[in-house]
């Protein structure tokens, strides 16, 4: 696998130093890494000291090209996986991350394979932090309840389309569910767009998702949209945005699980430093007795651009839940506490 990956690595390079002029493969990436330190993160409630891979943006390589075809047509391509700066293993497969050929022209970009949807696309630029690892609830809230209330990032044998017009972007996404006898089973659906102008921003945005009965014997729903508005005057930026999820249960008598997040933030550049705070909650629906959590977030974070490349950031994060439920600052770690504090440094480089 380490030689698969070499092998490819040098082959783009080498691709990117002799491409022709209508043609282009890049070998591209992005590198982040930094040490946290968070409490209630143990059974016995204690804190913990870790490196951490991707504190401001997942660690990620990849190589995307295009040929031109004429007539304005080009066919294009994008492999891209995560990558664990804390072990050097690789996150996920090979190319979880994206891996998809396709075509692309005045009618926008049409891809087959495994991509990130046309909701998560829209939802990022809405996001204060700009989906940040440590600490954003804007695509996933914290991991913990019976539900994350986020919405499917990426979708297995998609077809995704992406078109522009002026200050628009709109666009649809279908996982194909690949179900005999069914092809509404497993199947995802994302659709949504954007308008940026004058220095304002909106943003709609849906997806809804079939479970499969192969995987666990019924098929939940679950539908999620997203509303958002960012406006940017000179150094300030103010960014708001919601999310309404439901889970539909397939289960007989089970009540549907529903939860709305809400989030805003402002950020101030002033020179090379970049200052950002956000606020995310959680209002949390349809739970029994004492388990509505209903958790909030705040969190303030600092970047020095050292060159257009590269960022010095600092993170802190303050999580807190009601009626005595767990809370955690991230989508991967549920945190043992009915708080949980943290404060990331890391250092970000793109290449």
């Amino acid at each position: 696998m380490k030689q698969s990956i070499l092998a490819l690595a040098a082959l783009a390079a080498l691709s990117h130093t002799c491409a022709r002029a209508q043609d282009s493969v890049q070998l591209y990436g992005l590198v982040d890494a930094g040490v946290e330190a968070v409490n209630h993160a143990g059974a016995d409630g204690g804190s913990l000291v870790r490196a951490v891979s991707g504190g401001k943006n997942t660690s990620r390589w990849g190589v995307r090209g295009s040929e031109d075809l004429g007539g304005g047509l080009k066919a294009v391509f994008n492999l891209e996986g995560g990558i664990l700066m804390d072990s050097g293993a690789s996150d996920g497969a090979l190319f979880k991350r994206q891996a998809w050929a396709g075509l692309e022209g005045d009618f926008g970009r049409v891809v087959i394979g495994r991509s990130f949807t046309t909701t998560y696309d829209l939802v990022i630029k809405f996001d204060p932090l700009g989906f940040a690892p440590n600490y954003s609830w804007a695509t996933s809230g914290g991991a913990t309840g019976p539900s994350k209330y986020g919405m499917t990032t990426s979708f297995d044998n998609l077809i995704k389309y992406k078109g522009t017009r002026g200050g628009f972007t709109y666009g649809a996404t279908i996982g194909l569910g690949e179900q005999a006898g069914s092809t509404a089973d497993g199947r995802k659906l994302a659709v949504g767009g954007s308008w940026f102008g004058g220095g304002l921003g909106l943003m709609a945005a849906w997806e809804h998702v079939n479970g499969s009965t192969l995987v666990t014997g019924v098929r939940d729903k679950t539908t999620a949209y997203h509303l958002g508005a960012d406006y940017k005057s000179g150094p300030w930026r103010y960014t708001a945005g919601m999310r309404g999820y439901k889970m539909a249960s397939g289960r007989a008598a089970a009540a549907n699980l529903r939860g709305n997040t809400y989030w805003g933030g402002i950020t101030r550049v002033a020179g090379k430093v970049t200052l950002t705070g956000a606020v995310y909650h959680i209002d949390t629906r349809n739970l029994p007795a004492g388990q509505d959590a209903d958790p909030t977030m705040l969190v303030a974070r600092a970047m020095l651009a050292l060159s257009p490349r590269s960022d010095l950031y600092l993170s802190a994060a303050h999580a807190k839940a009601s009626h005595g439920q767990p809370v955690g600052l991230s989508r991967d770690d549920a945190g043992t506490g009915t708080t949980q504090s943290g404060i990331t440094a890391g250092i970000q480089h793109r290449f």
